[in-house]
């Protein structure tokens, strides 16, 4: 039987989880179709393998050799360009969520704002089929280190699984579940669920509201009975979220503390 508080913590927010490999393979699949049917067509088509700073400085070099103008439209990737970058960044990082370089982090922002800039779905909150689902966490700036990460024993007890958010738009209601495994309990699974509800609050934005929270099975919550609000703190969805940008796989969003979260689409359905 679960065991469940309704706390209203010191609140902080979370969506999280690694890339899917067969999303990444898509995409240079897709790319690699592109880049040969055009082949012909786009000036200094040869760097198309390169990352996109590298072609903007190689575009700018090789038109002043030829004495040309280079409009902005030239330097601009496409967004699967900049999806594959930005999955192939991700790599090794565990979802940011137990810390990244500076550098690291201001690669990752610079790629997530070159897809903003190009959002297919610039007013998401009018267009919730795209928002409605299951997703998986692939990325966030939230991060638990130092004695946050002690504390709650995910350092060599506890290991942070896959985190899904699932939003049901008929009836406004969001689920974050993380999932956990405990090493020394015969490595026992569980997970804590958050449920809440949000509201419109402009064309791009909604403001999210706590209901309650649950871990299970019960032994999992023995664990961190003591240490719960900190838990909870960490990954309650409390607060606004804007959505900067939403296609049929991917979806940013940032909240009211600064927060970047970074979701892909999951086929499995956690509600």
């Amino acid at each position: 039987m679960a065991t469940k508080l309704v706390v209203k913590p010191q609140i902080t927010v979370s969506h999280l989880s690694p890339p899917l490999p067969n999303s990444i393979e898509m995409l240079r699949t897709q790319r690699s179709t592109v880049s040969a049917t055009n082949n012909n067509n786009k000036k200094f088509s040869r760097f198309g393998d390169w990352s996109f700073a590298q072609r903007t400085i190689s575009l700018n070099k090789a038109a002043e050799q030829q004495n040309v103008q280079v409009s902005e439209s030239d330097f601009r990737a496409d967004a699967s360009q900049i999806k594959i970058e930005l999955y192939d960044a991700l790599q090794g990082i565990n979802r940011g969520i137990f810390g990244a370089s500076s550098d690291k982090k201001s690669e990752i922002e610079e790629l997530v704002k070159q897809l903003e800039s190009q959002n297919p779905t610039p007013e998401p909150t009018s267009s919730l089929d795209k928002v409605a689902g299951s997703w998986k966490l692939i990325y966030s700036t939230i991060s638990i280190l130092g004695s946050r990460r002690t504390k709650l024993g995910l350092r060599d007890f506890i290991t942070l699984g896959d985190l899904y958010q699932n939003i049901n738009t008929s009836e406004g209601k969001a689920v974050n579940v993380i999932k956990f495994n405990a090493r020394g309990l015969s490595l026992l699974s569980g997970e804590l669920r958050i449920e809440a509800r949000f509201k419109i609050a402009s064309k791009s934005r909604v403001a999210i509201f706590y209901n309650s929270s649950a871990i299970t099975p019960d032994q999992l919550m023995n664990v961190f009975q003591k240490n719960y609000d900190l838990l909870l703190g960490i990954f309650n969805p409390e607060g606004w979220l804007e959505i900067t940008y939403v296609d049929e796989n991917l979806r940013i969003g940032r909240d009211d503390k600064g927060n970047i979260f970074v979701l892909e689409r999951s086929q499995e359905d956690k509600l």
